[in-house]
């Protein structure tokens, strides 16, 4: 197996690219395999996460010196940014983009709970999985409505559309967003990992959602974008609160770098356009040469050693493949969830005075004023049946009527 460590890093002054190598030639959005643009958003997130670290690193940091390396990674990581988000065309409107963003929130989040060793990670997996899944089936609704793109050619079949928990059954109180964290030097690298990945992931659509939001179109489709980019808010909160609160700002660093190589390699491995293969290739050199003078950093610094923190080998690389299955059993079993404090519990379960409900009042107090239903119920009224791409009937009882949204699954 690749480890990162072994490998020679290419000179620190190589990993700076001209205009020229920087600028990519972008996928084409009907004819890419819809995984490689999963990838593609998914390095986007991973690239900002490490240039907002970076950055308030670089604030919290004293020392000059050190502050100069990592403005110098950091410079390369945003180049970086740019070479992977402007493979998106000119021509992929922000709503397409926005069905793919939920895709590889989708088949991304499906993949990390199915390899998951600790149980509560993984709740916490399945938890915002049924989450986002109810996103790409709003948002396809209002796809269809507003533009007659129908979502299922963009995604290829790969991920169902059919709904989820209900949007409107997300909205839980602050306090029963946080989560416990995860100690990164006793746990399996693979939750490590996955926390890492799956936090940079959905703080990249909420940075998506309350950026583009507001240029939408129409109200029905800026109250949508207004709605969940609240519930990705509250995901970014749910899977930050796994990061080890006790790591140093130089491990933290050390843990960035390891996972984007660990992506980058993944995705070298698995990726099918030849053009965009090169890119993750010469990222992946790049982050190699990035991660030894992190390491170098860490010794010189903290005098600790890379293998206090992670163990070099790769674990079984991240690749995207058919999770429809895997979303409809959790579908089946756990749309009822809801949260309480740290924990997750049956809805029915609740106190009537929980905070849950306390907190569904002040933001659901009507329910027809809810952007998520509305969008559903518009395009129920105009065509007298959802939009959906479904293999089979959707495993909940409860949302097979095509012609009424539920309000109340996960919720009431």
């Amino acid at each position: 197996m690749f480890n990162p460590f072994d490998e020679k890093p290419i000179p620190a002054d190589s990993t700076i690219l001209d205009w020229k190598k920087i600028t990519p030639k972008p996928y084409d959005k009907m004819e890419a395999d819809p995984w490689t643009k999963c990838r593609v958003i998914l390095m986007n997130g991973i690239e900002v996460e490490a240039a907002i670290f970076g950055h308030n690193f670089h604030r919290n940091c004293p020392d000059l010196e050190l502050r100069r390396n990592l403005a110098f990674v950091r410079r390369s990581e945003q180049q970086q940014q740019k070479h992977v988000n402007w493979l998106s065309p000119g021509d992929e409107s922000q709503l397409e983009l926005t069905i793919g963003y939920e895709h590889v929130a989708v088949d991304l989040t499906a993949w990390l709970a199915e390899h998951e060793p600790d149980p509560y990670v993984k709740a916490c997996l399945d938890f915002a999985l049924l989450e986002d899944f109810d996103h790409l089936y709003r948002y396809s609704n209002l796809l269809d409505m507003d533009k007659n793109i129908p979502a299922h050619k963009l995604v290829k079949g790969y991920v169902e559309i059919t709904p989820g928990r209900p949007t409107i059954a997300h909205h839980r109180h602050p306090f029963d967003a946080v989560r416990r964290p995860l100690d990164f030097k006793k746990a399996d690298i693979r939750s490590v990992l996955a926390a890492l990945i799956i936090t940079a992931g959905e703080q990249q659509t909420m940075n998506y959602y309350m950026n583009i939001g507001p240029t939408y179109e129409n109200d029905p489709g800026r109250e949508l974008y207004l709605e969940i980019g609240m519930v990705e808010e509250q995901h970014v909160t749910h899977y930050g609160a796994l990061l080890d609160p006790n790591c140093t700002w130089l491990e933290n660093a050390l843990l960035h770098e390891y996972t984007e190589c660990y992506l980058y390699y993944s995705f070298y491995t698995d990726e099918k356009d030849k053009d965009i293969k090169k890119i993750w290739e010469l990222h992946l050199q790049q982050e190699i040469a990035h991660l030894h003078m992190v390491k170098d950093l860490l010794g010189k610094y903290e005098d600790k050693q890379w293998e206090e923190l992670v163990p070099g080998e790769f674990p079984e690389l991240l690749h995207f493949h058919d999770t429809k299955e895997y979303v409809r059993k959790v579908l089946e079993e756990q749309a009822e969830l809801t949260a309480d404090r740290e924990e997750f519990t049956d809805v029915h379960d609740l106190d009537e005075e929980h905070t849950f409900f306390q907190y569904q009042d002040m933001v659901n107090k009507t329910v027809r004023n809810v952007p998520s239903h509305k969008v559903i119920k518009n395009y129920q009224d105009e065509h007298g049946e959802d939009y959906r791409w479904e293999e089979a009937e959707n495993p909940r009882s409860e949302l097979r009527d095509r012609k009424k949204d539920n309000t109340d699954l996960g919720r009431k």
